[in-house]
């Protein structure tokens, strides 16, 4: 029962494993610890790549990477790629400079931002960069393998 599992094993915890390694990966780079991005959306790894790069390995070492199942997860894990680097990443984008926009605006006078929808709290970083889904498809891909190497093989 356990191998037939793995897939969805493996990906979950490339999941968790991405998402305890942002703040980790963050720490790193800038000397600052931050928990927020032990639950956050973006960052490095993807955890979405992560996860679904893990699955695509899992189903294709399980059932053949000639498998129609494998072409499935393979398909699907190029959408969620390509999601998290351009149209998430570009909607966070867009939504700084929204913000940056109403604030100038404001400032100028030219703006009374007395309507709700200007005091909605809105998540700037939504997506990844090219970098960090690449993060994500080596993180899914290693634990994926060696998930398999050390509890499906053996």
């Amino acid at each position: 029962m356990l191998d037939k599992m793995y897939p969805f094993y493996a990906a979950a915890l490339a999941i968790v494993l991405a998402q305890v390694m942002k703040p980790v990966i963050h720490w790193l780079i800038t000397r600052e610890w931050k928990n927020d991005l032990f639950l956050a959306a973006g960052s490095m790894p993807s955890s979405h790549v992560a996860g679904v790069s893990s699955l695509c390995l899992a189903v294709g070492i399980l059932d053949g990477f000639r498998s129609t199942l494998f072409a499935v997860t393979l398909t699907f894990s190029i959408i969620i790629a390509f999601d998290a680097a351009n149209v998430r990443y570009y909607a966070g984008q867009n939504i700084q400079l929204t913000k940056k926009l109403i604030d100038d605006l404001t400032e100028l006078g030219q703006l009374k931002p007395t309507d709700p929808i200007y005091q909605k709290k809105m998540k700037e970083v939504l997506g990844h960069t090219y970098f960090e889904v690449l993060g994500g498809i080596i993180t899914g891909l290693s634990t994926s393998f060696l998930y398999y190497l050390f509890f499906v093989r053996s």
